[in-house]
């Protein structure tokens, strides 16, 4: 045994090399099992950081590396053929050309332009917390990113919302709700992106299968944030005046690469494609809106003489250098569990569990993707570590790429903005900390407040959860891989 894959020469595909452990196949999970104790730890003493979670899967990555019966080289080499799956390269070059494009129109003052029109509605309370939620799932569809709409959205509009009448708790739900929002729906967000290349399915198709479960959930959480986003102290004119002299409508035109992007994405063509258009197409703004260049790249020498490199496009990719090491390490450790058989033996389980009955297979895929959730605390991370259950349960199953990918994808969205200790709130609460620093009259609402009312979360968990109950929305894989309705796929 070499401890490299083969590659089948009857069907062309990767043949996994067995590895075996002490106290058999399960013991394959001791990295995974690790890192999910590593990061509850860190969630409940508030220490997660992106860093932090890269150390724990290191750690359970050479912990495992004690309980392999088969040679060391063949567990290490185990290790690089799971960094090396296509799925995970795709899905991180996606996320540099996502981070680009998303940095470039905040560079070019799309967040200034959507608070600006914010003010300029004129609502208070409740009206206030809906406009809030409508914009911010607006800025995370186009942006692709639902932690960059908690961090900008709790800087600017939440204290805005403060004076202006907003009650605090919910007003901070209605952000999250909006970063759910994007982060499940926008085509170049990094969890649509991996839910779609994990199931082997194509990023337009299944956001245009995924829009009714997304429009389901986000009705009903509009009407609740405006009948109980009321209550607060309105502020005076001063600070009113204060916070919209910041904003300019001129930013607003940066929705015209987004629309580019939209467009070009759901019209079929690759999503590196279409960014690179978007991201060209923001690049012309900002030189016609007067807007340094600088704040696009510069590259200079600092006060000590050394090389410096700034600007949106290198902040964009290097944002995701932390999360592309973490996938790495989480895509090793689960195709551990494929090389040693662990993944099989779950399978066959939940089969058996099953029964050829469709109904339990979705909701066992609704029960696992939000039971990895629990405790891996970045939303991606939970995702790529629940792909292949998912994958493997809807495959028997003959359920579709697309099916598999929202169920994947709208119950790791939403948990991820849910649970307390999770990294998105945790990062909102932090947010909004900075701001009291600014403004002394926003109120800070801790994370164990704001959970029970992101509302637009716990739709889409409901919505999942009667789809799979009910069968609304199933398809099934036709021969030429086509999406066919129950009873028409033999």
């Amino acid at each position: 045994m070499n401890g490299n894959d083969a590659i089948n020469e009857a069907t062309g595909e990767r043949e996994v090399k067995r590895l075996d452990f002490r106290g058999g196949p399960f013991a394959a999970a001791i990295p995974l099992v690790f890192f999910i104790i590593w990061a509850i730890t860190l969630s409940v003493t508030n220490l997660v950081t992106e860093r932090a979670l890269i150390l724990g899967i290191v750690i359970g990555v050479g912990i495992g590396l004690f309980f392999v019966k088969s040679k060391w080289a063949d567990y290490a080499q185990s290790l690089i053929n799971g960094m090396a799956q296509p799925v995970g390269i795709v899905a991180i070059i996606a996320w540099f050309w996502a981070g680009m494009f998303a940095t470039l129109l905040s560079a070019g003052g799309l967040v200034d332009g959507l608070i600006w029109f914010g003010f300029q509605t004129g609502l208070e309370g409740g009206g206030y917390v809906v406009l809030t939620f409508l914009l911010a799932s607006l800025f995370s569809t186009a942006v692709g990113t639902g932690y960059g709409t908690v961090a900008t959205f709790g800087i600017l509009m939440y204290p805005a919302g403060i004076v202006l009448g907003a009650d605090p708790v919910i007003l901070l739900a209605a952000i999250l709700s909006g970063a759910v929002f994007g982060d499940n729906l926008a085509p170049v967000s990094d969890t649509t992106i991996v839910s779609a290349t994990t199931q082997d399915a194509d990023v337009p198709g299944v956001v245009r299968s995924r829009f009714k479960y997304s429009v389901f959930a986000a009705v009903p959480a509009a009407l609740l944030f405006y009948f109980t986003g009321g209550g607060g102290q309105t502020g005076d004119a001063t600070l009113i005046a204060e916070l919209e002299s910041e904003v300019a409508a001129s930013g607003l035109l940066m929705l015209i690469p987004f629309a580019l992007v939209l467009y070009l994405a759901l019209s079929g063509q690759h999503l590196i494609t279409s960014l690179t258009w978007g991201i060209l197409a923001v690049i012309v703004f900002i030189i016609f809106m007067d807007v340094p260049l600088s704040s696009v790249l510069d590259i200079h020498r600092d006060s000590a003489g050394e090389a410096v490199i700034e600007g949106a496009l290198i902040e964009g990719i290097s944002g995701y250098f932390n999360m592309a090491i973490l996938i790495l390490f989480i895509m090793a450790s689960a195709h551990l569990l494929e090389a040693a058989g662990t993944m099989e033996r779950i399978k066959d389980f939940f089969l058996g569990i099953i029964k050829n009955v469709v109904r339990r297979a979705e909701l066992t895929m609704f029960g696992i993707v939000a039971f990895l959730n629990v405790f891996i605390t970045i939303n991606t991370a939970a995702e790529i570590a629940a792909a292949p259950f998912v994958r493997k349960i809807g495959e028997e199953m003959n359920i579709h790429p697309y099916r598999r990918a929202n169920f994947l994808d709208t119950v790791t969205s939403a948990l991820g903005y849910i649970f307390p200790w999770s990294a998105g709130v945790l990062l909102a609460w932090t947010t909004i900390q900075t701001a009291a620093e600014n403004y002394d009259y926003v109120t800070v609402v801790s994370p164990m407040e704001v959970f029970p009312f992101v509302y637009q979360g716990w739709g889409l968990l409901i919505v999942m959860f009667v789809a799979g109950w009910t069968g609304w929305g199933l398809r099934f894989k036709g021969k030429n891989g086509e999406e066919v309705k129950p009873g028409d796929e033999k």
